[in-house]
């Protein structure tokens, strides 16, 4: 599981058919995201000290509680935003490009290009360069989990994460959930 790791951050693209292939790689693909959300808990309680010195970083809400309640969404929404990605994926690829994924496989493929995002234990700047890392190999198992071309990978991963957007914007949206909401 860590060499696959190491070579989604080195961006090979083979990594990614051979996850797809590998049915046994879904429970790694859970762990890989399962690491994520740790580190991005992790990035968040390393700011935390900061937070006297910089009123921009302070929650709204104060106290244990407060911070519990945070690093259980980030925890759940991590999840949810990969399943959301490797759904509409899926979706996009199969239905207007015939693409071959099933969707346990883009799962697998997605779960491992998250790992850039294990960058968000370093607070702030962490996140962001993950983020972006971790889109750019999200284009490379796309691209290998459907067998699509060059364009309508990029088609694609465009729509997906347009839909994406929308899905979470609708579930932050729903009575509840606003604070689920903040930390899409």
């Amino acid at each position: 599981m860590f060499d696959r790791i190491l070579r989604v951050f080195k961006l090979d693209r083979r990594v990614f058919a051979e996850i797809e292939n590998d049915e046994s790689a879904t429970t790694q693909a859970v762990l890989v995201v399962t690491l994520v959300a740790i580190t991005a808990v992790i990035g968040a309680v390393i700011l935390l000290p900061f937070q006297l010195f910089l009123p921009f970083l302070r929650p709204d809400a104060r106290g244990a509680g407060a911070i519990l309640v945070s690093i259980v969404l980030t925890i759940l929404t991590t999840y949810l935003n990969w399943s959301i990605w490797a759904a509409a994926t899926y979706l996009v690829g199969t239905q207007l490009f015939k693409g071959r994924a099933s969707f346990t496989g883009m799962l697998r493929v997605l779960g491992f290009a998250y790992a850039p995002r294990m960058l968000g234990i370093i607070p702030c700047i962490g996140a962001i360069i993950g983020a972006i890392w971790s889109l750019i190999a999200g284009y490379f198992a796309i691209r290998e989990g459907h067998g699509l071309d060059d364009l309508a990978t990029l088609v694609t991963i465009v729509v997906g994460w347009i839909l994406t957007l929308v899905i979470q914007a609708f579930i932050s949206a729903i009575p509840g959930f606003g604070l689920f909401a903040s930390i899409f």
